[in-house]
């Protein structure tokens, strides 16, 4: 009877949601624009446009997904509308949305809307609530749990809110 319960269980995840994407696209995903609806897993090259989740490796100019882990290198920008875990590379612009992100951005400006674990190291590094290190020409977090280096540091609700050089928050 447990059986019977458990396989039930399991094809009405599979046939109702349990995938978020129309499909899975595997090992490399060429892309050129436009919104895809598509998980790719392994390799995606792109000029442009966005897809729902990518596991694994984003190389190109600007690179655009919901979900993200892995390593994201594109040079004009790197963008991740929810959760990350990984690294993003650029010469321009990362930015993580409201989710999770665990990991490192590198680049001339990195963002993170949400709660941030890692390093942010840029230019401009700008956060919501940080537990890690920025280091940079310009800091900026809410909340902050670690350590921030540069020219301007800001951490706003800390009982020292901007020290230059060397701001610590805890």
């Amino acid at each position: 009877m447990k059986k019977v319960l458990f396989g039930c269980a399991l094809a009405f995840l599979c046939a109702f949601g349990a995938s978020a994407a129309e499909e899975v696209r595997w090992p490399v995903w060429f892309s050129w624009g436009g919104d895809t609806d598509i998980d790719i897993v392994g390799l995606r090259m792109s000029a442009g446009g966005r897809c729902e989740q990518v596991t694994g490796l984003d190389l190109g100019l600007i690179g655009r997904s919901h979900y993200f882990n892995g390593i994201q290198i594109n040079l004009l920008r790197c963008d991740v509308e929810d959760a990350l875990a990984g690294w993003q590379i650029s010469l321009g612009y990362n930015s993580v949305g409201m989710g999770h992100a665990a990991g490192l951005q590198t680049g001339l400006w990195n963002e993170a809307q949400a709660t941030f674990h890692g390093v942010q190291f840029g230019l401009v590094n700008l956060t919501s609530y940080a537990k890690g290190f920025q280091i940079g020409l310009i800091n900026r977090a809410d909340d902050l749990y670690g350590f921030q280096v540069g020219l301007i540091n800001v951490i706003r609700n800390s009982t020292v809110p901007f020290c230059p050089i060397v701001n610590i928050g805890f």
